[in-house]
């Protein structure tokens, strides 16, 4: 296996459908020549002609909109927003247009449409280039949000959003673009859409989390450990579809649990996790489920993001208070 970081194996990804299938384009703000503000494009212009990897305008409506158009003729397009704060701008064409495409058309039509972009904070970014915005998608009936938080997933989860016939909302964490590398197969192989992840056995307190906050949480996990608090990991991958059944697996064995996002606390995913738990899996629950998340206010500037951000401390300050409730 090849040691790759997370942007090696998105691209990897990307190589493998452009080879596979002619009908994959990848098209956005310099994702061609330049090969992405990240570079997860690089050299795929010169290898695959700027036919099928292109840079377009610097308008997020016109992406959003001719990816809709080339879904419903066939083609698989990949399209990236340069940063997550700049879907606002095609959040129609996002929303409302490709995650009704199937519902609206009768199932003539499907909109199989991969929206890649980089959010999460810790890298004291640019206002609007770091937001986690992922609860504006799950909210939306017909699309699929999905959040790596390592290379060999990310390789695995694009593969499946590319093959998949429903749009698919794929966000890439920037701190963890090139902060460690992993092993990962070379050629094709996917990960189930829909299907979360144990990475760290535990018997005491569940921990349920994606993106970033899995590596911070696991670290949680390890001073706990020092403690003797064992505490399992769940690494969500994906928002929507929700792997409920894991995470009440866990909850039977453990019997409490926290929820952790970057994401403003209120109307979050931990929001629905919880609810979802309370319906399925209350009588198992020896106490409350609490979340750990950012405040409830605009994301901050990059002098105090810090701060701001959910922390190893206050995960292990939220296992302390589930294990004394």
């Amino acid at each position: 296996m090849a040691q790759m970081n997370m942007i090696q194996a998105i691209k990897d990804a990307l190589r493998v459908e452009l080879e596979r299938d002619k009908n994959v384009l990848i098209f956005g703000e310099d994702v061609g020549h330049v090969g992405g503000v990240f570079r997860a494009t690089e050299g795929l212009q010169k290898e695959f002609g700027d036919h099928r990897v292109f840079d377009t305008p610097l308008a997020e409506s016109a992406i959003g909109g001719m990816a809709v158009g080339l879904g419903i003729q066939g083609f698989r397009p990949v399209a990236e927003i340069q940063f997550v704060g700049f879907i606002y701008e095609a959040l129609d064409q996002i929303a409302v247009q490709a995650a009704r495409m199937r519902y609206r058309s009768g199932g003539r039509y499907n909109s199989p449409i991969v929206f890649r972009t980089p959010f999460g904070g810790g890298v004291k970014a640019a206002e609007l280039h770091t937001d986690s915005l992922e609860g504006l998608l799950v909210q939306t009936p017909g699309i699929k949000v999905v959040v790596p938080s390592n290379p060999y997933d990310a390789k695995g989860l694009m593969i499946a959003a590319i093959r998949d016939n429903d749009p698919v909302f794929f966000m890439e964490h920037l701190n963890l673009y090139r902060a460690f590398r992993a092993e990962v197969p070379e050629g094709e192989y996917t990960v189930e859409i829909g299907k979360a992840n144990v990475v760290r056995e535990g018997s005491d307190v569940t921990i349920i989390t994606y993106g970033m906050m899995v590596h911070t949480s696991v670290k949680a996990a390890e001073e706990l450990a020092k403690n003797g608090v064992n505490v399992e990991v769940i690494d969500l991958r994906t928002l929507m579809p929700l792997d409920i059944d894991t995470i009440v697996e866990s909850i039977k064995k453990t019997n409490r649990a926290i929820v952790v996002q970057e994401a403003q606390q209120t109307s979050g995913i931990a929001a629905e996790v919880i609810a979802q738990i309370n319906e399925k899996a209350i009588l198992h629950l020896e106490a409350p489920v609490l979340r750990v998340a950012g405040p409830d206010t605009v994301y901050p500037f990059a002098q105090i993001e810090d701060v701001w951000l959910p922390n190893p401390a206050r995960i292990m300050d939220a296992v302390k208070r589930v294990m004394e409730f």
